[in-house]
C-alpha cells in the first residue's frame, strides 16, 4: 500500500512510500482510509529538530491520527464496528495511508449524510 512516511530530515518531512498493510491486534479494525486531517501536532512535531533523542520521529515513521474511512477486517475480539461500516478514527499512528489498524475503542460509526472528509477534520 502507499503510506506517507517520516523521512526522518528537515529539508522533506514526508515522502510517498510503499508500506506494509497494517495488522490488527485482536482489539483493532482495519480500515481503509477515505480521508484524513493534517493534525498541527503532528506537523509541529515533523518539522521541529530534535531537542532530545526521539523527540522528532525516524525514518518511515508513519504520522495520521485522524481519519475517516470503512471498515474492511472487523476486529478479531468482536468489539467495534462491522465490516462495511464508515467510520471516523483517532489511531495512534499510520493515518496518512491507504489502510491504518484503529482500535475499537477510538472509533464512532459515521452517518452516511457526513462527507469523510467532513469527519477526518472534526476536533478528537
Amino acid at each position: 500500500m502507499k503510506a506517507l512516511v517520516s523521512t526522518g530530515r528537515t529539508d522533506s518531512w514526508v515522502a510517498f512510500a510503499d508500506a506494509p498493510q497494517p495488522r490488527p491486534r485482536p482489539n483493532e479494525a482495519l480500515v481503509k482510509v477515505e480521508a484524513f486531517s493534517l493534525n498541527r501536532g503532528e506537523t509541529f512535531r515533523l518539522e521541529r529538530p530534535a531537542p532530545a533523542p526521539g523527540a522528532t520521529p525516524g525514518p518511515d515513521e508513519r504520522p495520521g491520527k485522524d481519519v475517516a474511512g470503512l471498515v474492511v477486517q472487523a476486529a478479531a475480539d468482536g468489539t467495534g464496528p462491522a465490516v462495511c461500516t464508515r467510520v471516523v478514527g483517532h489511531p495512534m499512528a499510520g493515518g496518512w495511508a491507504e489502510y491504518v489498524a484503529v482500535p475499537t475503542d477510538a472509533l464512532a460509526p459515521l452517518p452516511e449524510t457526513v462527507p469523510a472528509v467532513c469527519a477526518a477534520a472534526l476536533p478528537l
